[in-house]
């Protein structure tokens, strides 16, 4: 899969020929470049960059000096990569890009489970990734401390607000996909949604439920309704949760807090990839 993703990106990017390179540069040319960090985070994505280097040319040497999930300041030196200039120069572009975003997503989880430590609470990503990439975006999330939330529509079963009214409640929801669950050669796990304290209660009288998301609630309103859940049921807030605010919502008891910002809106971290003689 990983594979997959960096040919893909590399031919996108290719295309017919790095006519730039290729244009002032022989096959013959060598060349050494060092990755320098030009802004604080974590890093993350090294081994990804390993991988593009190997596969457009197994010849280049690369040499990490700094490892997936470290904390890095400016001008630290992350990896070295020696061989022919063509290919420095051909990969130089994904590298930066799947290192940058990937430190950026674990730079910005690493600073919210920092916020949480203590509460119990355990930080999850979402499925709103950028599409092609979501196993780099997720992995990313892990190397900054987080947890993955499920990978797709495939791996574990979420209602949504939309699955219930199209079904027409709660209960009828819950008794139709357990009894699909247990048809399944290999079950996962079932989550729904609530939005009322009513629709609370239902879902853990219906029972068969492993976890139930409390989407949209303030602080307040889950300390009044997290202790409603049993033991036996894991507890999810997510919506509207911020890095300001997420404390907050770490303290009212929940089991997982899910925030789709970890993916799809962060920042990514300044990396330059410069030729050294």
């Amino acid at each position: 899969m990983i594979d997959d993703i960096i040919l893909n990106a590399l031919k996108e990017d290719i295309g017919a020929g790095d006519h730039s390179s290729q244009s002032c540069l022989q096959d013959s040319d060598k060349g050494n470049a060092k990755l320098i960090v030009k802004e604080n985070g974590v890093i993350a994505g090294v081994e990804i960059a390993k991988r593009v280097f190997e596969l457009y040319d197994s010849n280049l040497v690369i040499e990490v000096f700094i490892d997936d999930g470290a904390k890095v300041e400016v001008g630290d030196i992350v990896l070295e990569v020696s061989g022919k200039a063509k290919s420095i120069l051909s990969t130089e572009r994904l590298v930066l890009n799947i290192m940058q975003r990937m430190s950026g997503i674990a730079t910005k989880t690493s600073n919210i489970v920092h916020q949480i430590k203590g509460t119990g609470a355990r930080l999850l990503d979402t499925r709103k990734t950028t599409p092609g990439i979501r196993q780099l975006e997720k992995m990313a999330v892990v190397i900054g401390g987080g947890m993955n939330h499920r990978f797709g529509l495939y791996d574990m079963i979420m209602l949504k607000d939309n699955h219930i009214d199209f079904v027409g409640g709660i209960r009828n929801a819950i008794e139709k996909t357990r009894s699909y669950v247990q048809a399944m050669e290999t079950p996962i796990d079932i989550e729904v949604e609530i939005r009322t304290k009513e629709e609370l209660i239902e879902a853990v009288s219906t029972g068969g439920i492993q976890r139930i998301l409390l989407d949209n609630f303030t602080p307040e309103a889950l300390k009044e309704l997290v202790p409603l859940i049993p033991d036996s049921i894991e507890s999810e807030a997510s919506g509207g949760i911020t890095e300001s605010t997420i404390r907050a919502f770490a303290e009212t008891g929940v089991d997982f807090i899910s925030m789709g910002a970890l993916t799809h809106s962060v920042k990514s971290l300044d990396l330059s990839l410069k030729a050294y003689f």
